[in-house]
């Protein structure tokens, strides 16, 4: 069951980019866009947030008082049907085809979030597709989902595999030694990562995207 979601939590969405959306740089820093730093919570000290990157790499992030959070949970197939609004980041496979990574099941509130098919940063080839699912088919290789938006429609095969998610509230406290994120943050003048939007899984669950 997807339950609601708040306002705040669809900005979020769309400030990091999993929806396809875009964080706008500020105007000092146009070609220095936002970056995702995507790894494992070590220490909070105040206002500085220290992760672990998923490549070993540690990275010191400033936070702001009233910085977005929001989290993130297990989400299952049956949530995903013909009408659910979803995303996924996939590898391109040519041809308006893709094979998923992962896939995002959105609250019917935040229909329409970040709608479109755009590149991503999970490597070569990667993309973020949100849209409607038109048809859902057995395959050989898992499940087909035809997912369309605005005038067109892109082809995704779901590996068994793949991590099914869903958007929840979240706070401060969620922020603890340990908890898996990906923090959007911008690079200062001073040189130092500011964050602007947080994602945290909860229960230890890894943001798969």
């Amino acid at each position: 069951m997807i339950t609601r979601i708040l306002p705040q939590v669809r900005s979020l969405v769309l400030g990091l980019g999993i929806a396809g959306g875009v964080v706008a740089p500020s105007a000092w820093a146009q070609g220095s866009p936002p970056l995702r730093v995507r790894g494992t919570i070590e220490r909070i000290d105040g206002e500085t947030l220290q992760v672990k990157t998923r490549g070993g790499a540690d990275a010191t992030l400033r936070l702001a008082k009233d910085v977005p959070i929001t989290g993130l949970t297990k989400a299952s197939w049956a949530d995903i049907k013909p009408g659910s609004y979803v995303g996924t980041a996939a590898i391109e496979q040519g041809s308006g085809h893709a094979t998923s990574l992962e896939v995002q099941v959105f609250p019917e509130n935040m229909r329409g979030a970040g709608e479109g098919s755009h590149e991503y940063d999970l490597g070569p080839k990667s993309s973020m597709t949100n849209g409607t699912i038109g048809q859902v088919t057995e395959a050989s290789n898992g499940r087909q989902l035809t997912i369309k938006y605005q005038d067109s429609e892109k082809t995704v095969v779901v590996p068994p595999d793949v991590p099914i998610v869903t958007y929840v509230p979240a706070t401060r406290e969620d922020l603890a030694p340990g908890a898996k994120v990906i923090v959007t943050a911008t690079k200062q003048p001073d040189g130092a990562l500011q964050a602007s939007r947080i994602l945290v899984g909860k229960g230890g669950l890894e943001p798969p995207m």
